[in-house]
């Protein structure tokens, strides 16, 4: 039996948490999960927000089923401590990453409400969210946008990978080159060159504001999108939109040694505890997850189940325009993954 290191997060993470553990339950999934702490849970229980042993638990295991975490950084950040070294981070969500070696964010978006089926690939290591930051005086700030052809090639690599392992066939990077002429140019130019090495995928290039542009008009226009951090951040919540709601929106982030999933949304702690929190964006991860695990039978069974519960508008959450609680949702698709 596989064990996954389990984050319940924040806010609504607990209720995400324990729907989508009901919609495994169903498909068939026998999966042990080991609580890690993170996030205020971490704080509240062990006084500090990323405990070594949440990190350790967490590379033993080699996967990880996370909720949202508040992404609010902390004053002075976050810190690890092992064996006595300090490492400090900007957040909780950052110093996962960091500390875990996960380098890039997949999140695959099928339309709902219009016809879409892309995914996009995240670098999460460096460009403006390394936290390379300062205050020069009261009137003046700066960040640091570092992109490095190291982290590219091997963000362009991983995707195209996917593309060839999911039968994709066009890489797209996303850039602003024509203005950044350094930073942007050397991530499109890194990102051409590793393509190249891929002969059977079709290369494409598209500035950010036009990709945002045509994301709203044409969305059936993309396949595999390869963007820096802060793009892929925006552009994610952008493609979710545009499909129908944040609510849907999986993802994960993959590093050699680990793999967590996590859905796109926060940790939407205006809502939590009312029982209106749309699971579906956890739930897909979860699938996700269980392709990283080997188990593509199951994981088809959620995601099926996931289709004909989006045609059921008395089972959806409020995001959705439906009246269901989290809750009643769960127990439908649960009882959808059974059906199919």
């Amino acid at each position: 039996m596989d064990t996954v290191a389990l984050i319940k997060g924040d806010g609504i993470g607990p209720e995400v948490v324990e729907a989508t553990l009901r919609v495994l339950e169903a498909s068939g999934s026998r999966l042990d999960y080991r609580e890690v702490l993170a996030g205020e849970q971490a704080r509240a229980r062990v006084g500090v927000e990323l405990p070594i042993e949440t990190i350790r638990e967490i590379r033993e295991l080699g996967v990880a089923l996370k909720a949202p975490l508040h992404a609010a950084r902390m004053s002075g950040g976050v810190s690890v401590v092992e064996n006595g070294t300090v490492r400090r981070h900007p957040s909780v969500n950052n110093g996962l990453r960091r500390e875990l070696g996960l380098f890039v964010n997949v999140r695959p978006v099928k339309g709902w409400a219009v016809a879409m089926d892309l995914v996009i690939m995240r670098e999460i290591t460096e460009d403006m969210y390394a936290g390379l930051e300062r205050r020069i005086d009261e009137q003046t700030a700066e960040a640091v946008k570092r992109i490095t052809a190291g982290a590219t090639s091997r963000l362009a690599r991983y995707a195209c990978e996917y593309a060839l392992r999911m039968g994709r066939r066009r890489i797209m990077a996303v850039h602003k080159a024509n203005v950044l002429h350094l930073t942007d140019g050397l991530f499109l130019e890194t990102v051409r060159e590793t393509v190249a090495h891929y002969p059977s995928l079709l290369f494409e290039e598209m500035a950010i504001d036009a990709a945002c542009y045509n994301m709203v008009k044409r969305p059936g226009m993309f396949d595999v999108l390869v963007l820096p951090n802060q793009y892929g951040d925006i552009i994610s919540d952008l493609a979710a939109g545009v499909a129908g709601s944040l609510g849907l929106a999986p993802g994960a982030n993959i590093g050699p040694e680990a793999a967590v999933f996590e859905a796109a949304h926060g940790a939407a702690p205006d809502i939590a505890g009312r029982n209106v929190a749309n699971p579906i964006g956890l739930i897909l991860s979860a699938a996700m997850m269980l392709d990283h695990l080997g188990r593509q039978d199951a994981a088809r069974r959620v995601r099926e189940g996931v289709d004909l519960l989006l045609t059921r508008p008395e089972h959806l959450t409020p995001d959705l325009g439906g009246m269901a609680g989290t809750r009643e949702l769960a127990g439908a698709l649960c009882a959808a993954v059974q059906e199919v």
